[in-house]
């Protein structure tokens, strides 16, 4: 029981962040009264799908389009914060009455997916008709989600019970035989791969899926009917095109524990001479930022840990390297000291007011928003979801970071985190908009920068001292940590990288 009560408090944790996102409910309390444990979340008035399937009949093929682009982004969403929801259903997918919106419900079954809870059998939970083989047997994992929500579709498209739609002699699922209206082969073949039994053949992850479904709603002719869901393709769009990498996850003793294909999405501006700025879309939510008291080599300046709640953000896939520098401000006068016929990969390195005046003059030229990262946007999307000292897991090795090196290499060597940025940990130390405070008390919240100088700060005669993240190709192990916050003189050189706000979110600063 005291180990399920802990357990408890951990998931509950994290579900308080995934109530963030406007289609989940938001967590209001976690209990335990005799002897149970309880989750208090917020009501959603309307009804679930099943209901709506009990008295409009069967869904036609644009509904089951207007289901999955709603869903997807949800469960893209609530992956990235590595939870698996477990229990995808139509009675857990409610549909708001005073925005029309889908919201997915019922998170008492989400588990938190740590590399050790992946790779041990675990208690069997979820409703059996929609569960995946895998899931089943107490082994879920992100795909699970993604059957789970495929057995849904083709429940709500023929109205019979899912154990009916699969043949149990045969192998296979049967449900083109009870369809009520046409489904094109192309719509038939996603959700094929979505409920197939061996998850090596089922879709890794749900970008994937989104893409497959906005080049199927390209090809439509007939448009999609609900306006909401029309805001939301659009929404889905505007966050980029999608890319796949590989995700490493390391024990303590550098031993490779977990490699998985990750995706995200991306968008592209073209800066001119045939040089591109690839940003990365970081889904918005929560974390604790700074450094636990047991966690190794941290420092005292990342004290006290502290919740931050942020809204989604655009962030540079790499460091600016010296080539963008260069086509944008017409110079080059990095700390690498690179002649103009060599200028390349590398990572542009200097002073905090070039690299504001760079992103000054970027806004400019793309006619969008570009700002340096605030030192908690920078620290949210290291992570990435992780809470070890490096995204790696607890330690890293030179094949993994550019640390304890002679130089800087060209961006993008080494393996990205879960969100799909590169060089996070070391190669070269990125500038914040932040200035420097020697602890987070009083720090913001809210994901915005701290300008305000603390109570007899000290300026040199050189100017003001900002904050760096992410630590130098020679520094050691301690110093490339995602909780390492260094104080540095706004005239000495580092490295940076650019965000812009999200289009999908209104009122974001930038």
């Amino acid at each position: 029981m005291e180990k399920a009560a802990k357990l408890f408090a951990q998931e509950a944790e994290r579900l308080d962040g995934l109530g963030r996102h406007p289609q989940i409910p938001e967590l209001f309390a976690y209990f335990t009264q005799d002897n149970r444990q309880y989750l208090a979340q917020e009501f959603i008035d309307g009804q679930n799908l099943q209901q709506e399937l009990e008295k409009s009949g069967a869904f036609d093929e644009s509904h089951i389009l207007e289901l999955l682009k709603s869903l997807l982004s949800v469960l893209e969403f609530i992956h990235s914060q590595q939870v698996i929801h477990r229990d995808i259903k139509p009675d857990n997918i409610i549909r708001r009455k005073k925005d029309n919106q889908l919201v997915l419900v019922d998170f008492g079954a989400a588990k938190y997916a740590t590399i050790t809870a992946l790779g041990r059998t675990g208690t069997i939970i979820g409703s059996a008709s929609y569960v995946a083989p895998e899931q089943s047997v107490g082994k879920a994992t992100f795909a699970s989600d993604i059957y789970s929500l495929g057995v849904t579709c083709i429940y709500l498209l023929t109205g019979v019970e899912p154990f009916n739609l699969f043949d149990v002699t045969e192998g296979e699922w049967v449900w083109r035989d009870y369809l009520q209206s046409k489904v094109r082969d192309e719509v038939g073949k996603i959700l094929d791969k979505m409920i197939v039994g061996a998850t090596k053949k089922r879709f890794e992850n749900v970008g994937e899926i989104l893409s497959l479904i906005q080049s199927t709603s390209k090809r439509k002719k007939r448009s999609i009917s609900s306006p909401q869901i029309s805001q939301a393709s659009t929404a889905e769009l505007e966050k980029g095109e999608l890319f796949t990498f590989e995700v490493f996850t390391f024990d303590k003793s550098n031993y490779l524990i977990n490699r998985t294909q990750g995706s995200a999405r991306q968008k592209i501006e073209d800066l001119g001479s045939g040089i591109k700025l690839e940003m990365v879309y970081i889904p918005g939510g929560s974390f604790l930022m700074g450094s636990p008291e047991n966690e190794e080599g941290r420092e005292k300046n990342e004290s006290p840990q502290h919740k931050v709640l942020l809204q989604p953000f655009y962030m540079s896939k790499y460091p600016i390297t010296e080539e963008q520098y260069q086509v944008i401000m017409g110079e080059n006068p990095s700390f690498n000291m690179t002649k103009s016929s060599e200028v390349g990969k590398l990572p542009v390195q200097l002073k905090w007011d070039n690299a504001t005046q760079f992103c000054q003059q970027l806004s400019i030229k793309i006619g969008k928003a570009y700002i340096l990262p605030s030192e908690s946007q920078w620290e949210y999307a290291c992570r990435a979801g992780t809470t070890t000292p490096f995204y790696f897991g607890s330690s890293i090795t030179p094949s993994l970071v550019n640390y304890n090196s002679r130089s800087t290499c060209n961006v993008g060597s080494f393996p990205p985190n879960a969100f799909g940025l590169y060089d996070m940990h070391g190669n070269v130390s990125e500038w914040c908009q932040d200035i420097w405070h020697d602890n987070y008390n009083g720090a913001p919240t809210n994901g915005g920068p701290w300008e305000t100088p603390e109570k007899g700060f000290f300026k040199s005669i050189f100017g003001v001292s900002r904050v760096i993240r992410g630590g130098d190709y020679f520094n050691s192990t301690r110093s490339c940590r995602s909780a390492r916050r260094t104080s540095q003189d706004a005239n000495f050189s580092s490295g940076f990288r650019v965000i812009s706000s999200s289009p999908v979110v209104s009122g974001f600063r930038s």
